[in-house]
């Protein structure tokens, strides 16, 4: 017990007091430099915010603690922050010409083929001259904001932790650098499917860019343990998202780069600023083994350890955290029906919600629900470690995999229990499925439709659905 506490305040205050927690989620490790502040945005994608003067050579005041310049908080924060040279990401390769007469008569490689869904991103809209929230929450320009401002916590200068722009991805089948136990996850759009580690995930937490030919984001925050995919067109705009820097309810506020507003990492929603009350169409994605992953989608694609950054991808820098039962940088009530850190699948409708604790699920490894007049059904694999145990992800104790689903397939009702050879079947059509719902061995069954759904802590649940039903107890 003493090794636990002296390992959780290791830590917490380590890596997130203010100085700490710039100083892990920027540098990654000693070996990172001061240049990811200012790493350009690659792709189509526009910059990212840089703090502006206001005429007279002064900064912009800091309005609620939201947003602060990177120049003063790297100068106030980061001190004794070890720095090295950032790993730049490479060029592309030399064009080769002709050396002799020989060389030219050597006939050239044939070129890839790259699927048109990696060789076509979408571009996103070009930025919008509008009042920034980014900066300026309480600008009197800005529709009045879904939320007291006063909830949004600062913490680190906004794009300290780098979200991803069109990265690169490698087959599946390719990848040996991934234990198979580890979490990824699993997006599945057009018959693309992307696998997102989140050894790289808890590094960067947003990734932009187009999958099955839909502009999305992906999104991952280690502090309430929660990961959303979102189609990123919002009213005829393409946007795409960086870190704010700034916690709501203990977890991730995002920004659009575009308008600079500011969204809810949770619900998708735009809380402040000039696009406020925009809501982001939420796309489902789970989270599983690597080894789930290959097994159900072998043609899919991996997100690469190339990603312009030097960070220590299979380290978890929030070791133990899922462990200890205290929420970080959390300022709200605890709802006491649960335990803070107590697993649970979440589902949201409107205002509403409903949670089925993990171990109540992991217990029957089915449970049919009722939520926002659909009947759908709750699964349970074993297998997937937590990112946010041991110190090493692929260390990590066995929490498993979920998955929600509409309980029916082509108008009839399923009656699904666990299968002893693995999966799920189906007693009354002996159809077997897999965790990611896709059929397995069942010649003409048809996949079962996800439902979009959190794995993530009860603190955050409760906090952003209070009224929220519990399943199970």
């Amino acid at each position: 017990m003493k090794l636990q506490i002296r390992a959780y305040w290791r830590t917490f205050l380590w890596r997130f007091g203010l100085a700490a927690l710039a100083a892990v989620t920027v540098f990654g490790a000693a070996g990172c430099s001061d240049d990811d502040l200012d790493a350009p945005v690659t792709g189509s994608q526009p910059q990212p915010a840089q703090a502006t003067s206001n005429g007279d050579g002064s900064q912009p005041a800091d309005v609620d603690g939201v947003a602060t310049s990177a120049e003063t908080e790297r100068s106030e924060n980061l001190d004794d922050a070890a720095t090295s040279a950032e790993t730049d990401r490479s060029a592309n390769p030399d064009e080769q010409t002709a050396s002799s007469d020989r060389d030219a008569e050597v006939a050239a490689p044939a070129e890839p083929v790259v699927p048109a869904f990696l060789a076509e991103p979408i571009a996103s809209t070009m930025l919008e001259d509008v009042p920034s929230a980014l900066r300026e929450p309480r600008h009197p320009d800005h529709p009045e904001p879904m939320i007291d401002l006063g909830e949004i916590r600062s913490v680190v200068p906004p794009d300290s932790i780098p979200s991803l722009e069109d990265p690169h991805f490698e087959p599946a089948t390719e990848v040996d650098w991934l234990p198979r136990v580890e979490p990824v996850l699993a997006l599945e759009i057009n018959g693309d499917a992307r696998a997102y580690p989140l050894r790289i995930m808890t590094w960067h937490e947003l990734v932009n860019g187009t999958v099955g030919g839909v502009p999305v984001t992906v999104s991952y925050c280690p502090l309430c343990n929660s990961a959303v995919a979102y189609d990123r067109r919002v009213n005829k705009r393409v946007l795409d998202f960086g870190t704010s820097g700034a916690l709501l309810n203990s977890s991730l506020v995002m920004y659009d780069r575009q308008t600079e507003s500011l969204w809810s990492h949770y619900t998708g929603e735009a809380v402040a600023g000039h696009l406020t009350s925009a809501q982001l169409n939420l796309i489902p994605v789970q989270t599983v083994s690597f080894e789930r992953f290959m097994e159900t989608y072998p043609a899919g694609y991996v997100l690469g350890r190339d990603t312009g950054h030097s960070r220590r991808y299979g380290q978890n820098p929030y070791d133990f955290y899922d462990t200890n039962n205290r929420p970080f940088l959390f300022n709200g009530a605890l709802d006491d029906r649960l335990e803070p850190i107590t697993r649970v699948v979440a589902l949201r409708d409107d205002d509403t919600g409903v949670v089925i604790p993990a171990e109540v699920l992991a217990e029957q490894r089915v449970v049919p629900f009722s939520f926002a007049g659909l009947e759908l059904v709750a699964l349970f694999e074993p297998g997937t470690a937590s990112a946010l145990d041991n110190p090493s992800i692929a260390d990590g104790r066995d929490v498993g995999a979920t998955g929600v689903f509409v309980r029916s397939v082509g108008g009839r009702m399923l009656d699904l229990m666990p299968a002893d050879e693995g999966g799920f079947v189906d007693t009354s059509s002996g159809a077997v499925y897999d965790i990611l719902g896709q059929p397995v061995g069942s010649a003409g069954a048809e996949p079962l439709e996800p439902v979009e759904h959190l794995d993530t802590f009860w603190f955050a649940a409760a906090a952003f659905y209070p009224d929220a039903e519990i399943i199970g107890r």
